[in-house]
C-alpha cells in the first residue's frame, strides 16, 4: 500500500487506496476501492472542514463531479496538532481510475476565513489489471 500526500496551509491530506472486490449491479460488473483519508492540521489554527469537492476519474466513463457537505456526515473541527481520519469508497465501472479534489475549510481564529486543501491525485487499480 502506498501512501499520498499534500500539504496545503499546514493541512496535511494523506491517502491509502485499496481493492475491495468485483460485483454485480444493475446486470454489469463493477470494481469496489476504498480509500483512507487522514487529514492531519500542521498549523497553529484550528480549523474546520465544512465541504468536499471530488473528481471521480473511470477510465471507462466521463469524469464525475461530487460536491457535498463534510465528509462521511460529519464536519469536523481539527486543532492544531490533530488530525481526523476516515474511510469511504467508490465503484467505478472499470479496473482502473483515479480521484482528486480539495476540502473547503475555515480557519476558526482568523474571522472564519475560508479556504481550500487540495486532495492529491490518487489512483485506484484492480491487482488482475496490471499484469
Amino acid at each position: 500500500m502506498r501512501t499520498i500526500t499534500q500539504v496545503t496551509k499546514g493541512i496535511k491530506i494523506s491517502v491509502n487506496t485499496s481493492f475491495e472486490g468485483t460485483f454485480f449491479k444493475n446486470y454489469k460488473m463493477h470494481y469496489a476501492f476504498g480509500y483512507t483519508i487522514t487529514i492531519e492540521n500542521q498549523s497553529n489554527h484550528s480549523v474546520q472542514l465544512t465541504s468536499r469537492h471530488w473528481q471521480i476519474y473511470d477510465s471507462l466513463n466521463e469524469i464525475e463531479i461530487l460536491d457535498g457537505e463534510g465528509v462521511i456526515g460529519k464536519k469536523p473541527v481539527i486543532r492544531p496538532g490533530e488530525s481526523h481520519t476516515y474511510n469511504s469508497g467508490c465503484l467505478l465501472a472499470s479496473t482502473i481510475g483515479a480521484m482528486k479534489g480539495h476540502y473547503n475549510m475555515i480557519n476558526l481564529e482568523s474571522s472564519e476565513e475560508e479556504f481550500r486543501v487540495y486532495i492529491p491525485t490518487f489512483k485506484f487499480s484492480a491487482p488482475f489489471a496490471l499484469n
